[in-house]
This record gives structure tokens, sequence and C-alpha cells, in this order.
């Protein structure tokens, strides 16, 4: 990360910061801060506005659904393309606030190579060599880092079919259809593995705090440095 995106990462953290309070408790660890999370609810906000109003374009079945959520056709296909462009642009904040954690490592390929275990939950806690991220995470969110900007360039000329021409036109539908796809499915696995599939992920979303326990279970190399290598045995319940 360059020092001017550290540099403005850190104001905007301080900035939030300032109007909001994170408590974290004795058993707790800090995982997101305000910053973080508004960062992630505004993205989480615009995708699905943009996946619903999409849907209600997409086919005739799903327009009698969604199209009153937004007032109409005519609203809705109004609103689509800022939905989208909200969720670019409040996306490209999310891409800085975490271009350093997300970035890939050597570990992360030997994480890759045991995805199975990880799949088939064969394993009761993590390598120790797995950080803020791990690197199945890492690959989702630079997948639909890859989607986003696929989304935002082939909406365009579906945004303006008279200048980019006709052709142009179809193009973005198609590359725009598999965009939405691949964001749709890998929104769907957010979800699960947030909430069901690994139980107190969801409230460092919500309260910015994970229990050091999940911390020591899922991302160790990140909890002894939270904890100064202080902790190196499993952490009181």
């Amino acid at each position: 990360m360059s020092t001017a995106v550290e540099r403005f990462d850190e104001r905007a953290r301080a900035r939030f910061g300032a109007h909001a309070r994170t408590v974290v408790h004795d058993d707790e660890l800090l995982r997101h801060p305000v910053y973080t999370r508004v960062l992630h609810w505004s993205v989480a906000a615009f995708f699905v506005l943009a996946l619903l109003s999409g849907f209600a374009i997409y086919t005739p079945w799903l327009y009698r659904w969604f199209a009153p959520l937004f007032g109409g056709g005519p609203m809705t296909r109004l609103l689509h393309p800022w939905f989208g462009l909200g969720f670019a642009a409040c996306f490209v904040f999310q891409v800085l606030n975490w271009l350093r954690p997300m970035s890939w490592t050597p570990d992360d390929s030997r994480w890759i190579r045991r995805l199975r275990d990880y799949v088939s939950n064969a394993d009761e806690r993590e390598p120790d060599y797995v950080d803020f991220f791990n690197a199945g995470q890492k690959a989702y969110f630079w997948a639909i880092v890859a989607s986003a900007i696929v989304f935002l360039i082939s909406g365009i000329p579906m945004w303006f079919p008279r200048t980019f021409g006709r052709q142009t036109a179809a193009a973005g539908y198609v590359l725009h259809d598999v965009a939405a796809l691949v964001m749709l499915v890998g929104f769907i696995i957010h979800v699960y593995e947030g909430t069901t599939a690994i139980p107190g992920t969801f409230q460092s979303m919500t309260r910015g705090v994970v229990e050091k326990r999940w911390a020591w279970t899922h991302h160790p190399a990140w909890y002894r440095r939270e904890t100064a290598g202080a902790d190196k045995d499993t952490p009181r319940s």
C-alpha cells in the first residue's frame, strides 16, 4: 500500500472513530473499526439495491416482484445504474481500506493447497500462519474486484446505447450478466460463511469485535499479533 493511501485511510478511520465508539470487552478483540463497518454495509446496501432492480429489468417474471419496490418500471430503470455507481464508488474505498491485508502471500498459497480440509472442516483450528484474512477470503475479494470492474465497464454502454452503438451495448449485456452472476454467487457464499458456517463472524461487522477464542481459532497469526504473543495457548472462554 502506498504512503498516500495509508495516510488517507488513517484519516478516514480517525474521522469516523470520532463520531462513534466501539466497545471492546476483556475477552474480545477489535476486528473492524467504524469506518470499515460503514464501508461494508454501504457496499452491501448498494449491491442489494442494484441486484433487485437489475432482476426487475432482467425478466418479466421478476419484474412483477421487484419493480414495485422502486416505484414501477421506469423508475427502476432510472435508478438501477445509479445504484451500480454507488456500489462501485463505495467499493473503491473498501479496496483502498483492505489493500494491505488482502495482499497475497506465500502462506496463502499454502492455505489453498489445503482447501479441501477447510471445506470439509477437517481441522478444528486454522494453521498458525493464517493472518487477518485467509486465502479463501482474499480470493473471494479479488474475484469481486474483477467482477465489479467488468460490471462497471459493461454497464456504461448499456446506459448510453446510442452513444456506444448497438453491438457494444449487446456485448455489455452479456458481460454485465456474467459479472452479476459471479457477484451473486459470491454474495451468497459470503453471507453463509459470515453467519451459519462460522458463528461469531457476523458480530465483527455489527459490533466490530470478535471473541479472542474466535480469533485464536480462525486467524491465529492475527490473534498472536494483537495479543503481542502473550496468549499462546487456548484463550479462556
